[in-house]
């Protein structure tokens, strides 16, 4: 009976655990089974979404800002404006719902994952891709610092005079053709401040970091972590504030107690 038992409680627990992998299994199946029922037409673009991603997300964040602040209007000629990612009104139609759900803003399709949606994208929606103007925003990745964003493997490397001084070189000619000094004196101010921001950082001496100006993303992160303090501080200080005034008031009330009781006390 006792070894029946055993045997029992065996086949259950192989059950649960054969049943879990199943599950996990069929989960991991989920994140993919939308994708893998669309035809695999994937055409090659010689341009990396990934790095193109992160430019402009540098872009976004460390001299957009600035650029909004000045009211200055940034030429489609140059490489930094908009019009020059291939991948942007993609990355406009994603649309981030959960951790494990983001979905296509043309068809509305579901997917677990932002590699999905990013290779569905290349399967379904290769026409939206702006490629007549063959330009390619990651082509920019060496001026912007993308490695430093990304934490590549290539920061580690030993630095490259050669790369360097060609990355120096572009940065510079982005600050000449999208902020020439000659527009004015925004245009002035917006060029010393790509110098600072991105250009000065390209040397092999290391002193330099990219980005010294900070951008909207410390911005946004300081003021959020700001107000949660204050939020949770808040209310400790009106509470302690609140027992004092209470000790007080039973104190200033205990002493006029014994004020009354010395009066009714104190002999004729």
């Amino acid at each position: 009976m006792e070894r029946a038992k055993v045997v029992a409680s065996i086949l259950l627990i192989e059950f649960l655990l054969l049943h879990n992998a199943i599950s996990q299994a069929f989960d991991e199946s989920a994140a993919v089974r939308t994708l893998k029922q669309e035809p695999h037409h994937t055409h090659e673009v010689h341009c990396s979404r990934e790095r193109s991603r992160a430019a402009w997300q540098i872009i976004e964040d460390y001299l957009m800002p600035y650029v909004e602040e000045e009211g200055y209007q940034i030429s489609n000629k140059c490489r930094l404006h908009p019009d020059s990612d291939l991948f942007r009104d993609q990355e406009q139609h994603k649309i981030y719902l959960d951790v494990n759900e983001w979905r296509c803003g043309y068809c509305k399709k579901s997917f677990r994952a932002e590699k999905f949606l990013d290779q569905h994208f290349d399967n379904r929606h290769y026409n939206l891709l702006n490629v007549n103007h063959s330009k390619c925003l990651a082509d920019l990745c060496g001026a912007l610092h993308c490695d430093f964003v990304m934490n590549s493997k290539s920061l580690r490397a030993k630095c490259n005079p050669a790369a360097v001084a060609r990355n120096r070189h572009l940065c510079e000619s982005l600050a000449d053709s999208c902020f020439p000094i000659t527009q004015g004196p925004s245009a002035i101010r917006l060029h010393e401040l790509f110098l600072h921001q991105f250009c000065d950082a390209h040397t092999c001496s290391g002193k330099r970091k990219p980005f010294l100006k900070g951008g909207k993303k410390q911005t946004s992160l300081l003021y959020m972590a700001s107000s949660i303090l204050i939020l949770m501080l808040l209310p400790i200080f009106y509470l302690l504030y609140y027992l004092y005034q209470r000790e007080m008031n039973r104190g200033t009330q205990v002493l006029r107690r014994v004020s009354q009781v010395g009066r009714k006390t104190k002999p004729s």
